[in-house]
């Protein structure tokens, strides 16, 4: 699939809708698609990094998620990569800090954001949780899939699970909401599962469980890794009590509270239980690409509507057609049995 091209803009500030009526509030805006760790399900080994002149300026990702804002965005997520990486990140995540209403609730066309939030690998949250704090990041999910430093290892090939940690207490420390986001890997984290949900419970962190997706050229490994949710469930029921939650935070997770630990599980199930009726989700890459759904190809190129004549009106043409392109759901169940990725395009390239 390839580029989708628009025609004339509609001049509206209405909330954006697509073509089965979801209503997008929840931008994922991708800062970068370079990382400092190598998890194996999310990029290969020997990834090429996008040359630095095709990645939007700060200045351009925050022109493109104030239009959305606009439109009616409540919540924007900064992914990457790991955008503590990024040069200068901390200039754009207080720029959209600043648009977070103050007041007990906001309108949809008041222009304003309900929360700006951050999935980060937690290796570089020592030097910047006290900064996220200050610039109105009140919860951040770090991602991590084992407390095991050789399995750390294995996984990420980076020696770091240390740096981790103590990114996470800096975090804590600072005040930010943290929640583990750990993807279940066949062979790899099962059986350790349990033991981080504990951890996590002990330090009043709710962990979500999340399903590996079938992405990226070469990536054929991620099949051997797939392990069922609804199993995953079976096997915490025989050891804790699970009660369902009507807990949302805006995105794909389900959630359910352990009354032995007095936390929350959410689970992220692409696979086992599809969610996508419900998508209030876009995602721009850290080169403009809008795709409005993860598991497809078919993307709307930004960084041309901003570098144009015009860049108002086409970006406002492109809105347009991507609510008309996003798909009614994923593919990923079929690319699974066909043992084939759903998209050439590495989890690392738009975020998650």
């Amino acid at each position: 699939m390839g580029m989708v091209r628009f025609g004339m803009a509609t001049g509206t500030n209405d909330p954006l809708h697509d073509s089965f009526g979801r209503q997008i509030t929840y931008l994922r805006l991708s800062v970068t698609d370079r990382c400092d760790l190598r998890c194996g399900y999310c990029m290969s080994e020997t990834m090429a990094f996008l040359p630095k002149a095709d990645v939007l300026l700060l200045e351009e990702l925050a022109t493109i998620s104030e239009a959305f804002v606009r439109r009616g965005v409540r919540r924007i997520r900064i992914t990457g990569g790991e955008p503590l990486v990024r040069r200068d990140i901390m200039t754009l995540i207080a720029r959209l800090g600043a648009m977070i209403h103050s007041g007990a609730r906001s309108d949809v066309r008041s222009g304003t954001l309900d929360e700006v939030t951050l999935t980060t690998n937690g290796t570089q949250l020592s030097r910047h949780a006290d900064a996220l704090a200050a610039a109105g990041v009140r919860r951040i999910n770090v991602s991590l899939d084992t407390l095991d430093d050789r399995t750390f290892t294995q996984l990420t090939r980076r020696a770091v699970l240390s740096d981790v940690l103590a990114g996470i207490d800096a975090a804590q420390r600072a005040g930010l909401t943290v929640k583990i986001n750990t993807v279940a890997l066949k062979g790899i984290n099962i059986d350790e599962i349990p033991a981080i949900i504990e951890w996590a419970h002990g330090r009043s962190m709710t962990l979500t469980l999340i399903e590996v997706m079938p992405m990226g050229e070469g990536m054929h490994a991620n099949h051997a890794y797939f392990y069922p949710l609804t199993e995953m469930k079976d096997r915490l029921s025989t050891r804790w009590s699970l009660a369902p939650l009507p807990t949302r935070t805006g995105g794909p997770a389900r959630y359910m509270r352990v009354r032995e630990t007095g936390g929350q599980i959410g689970f992220i199930t692409p696979l086992t239980e599809n969610f996508c009726a419900g998508c209030n989700r876009v995602r721009v890459t850290c080169t403009g690409s809008l795709y409005g759904c993860l598991g497809h190809g078919q993307k709307v190129d930004l960084r041309a509507a901003l570098r144009g004549p015009s860049p108002e009106i086409a970006l406002e043409e492109a809105f347009a057609a991507a609510m008309i392109a996003k798909p009614d759901r994923h593919r990923f169940e079929a690319a699974r049995e066909q043992h084939q990725p759903a998209v050439a395009r590495h989890m690392s390239v738009t975020g998650g």
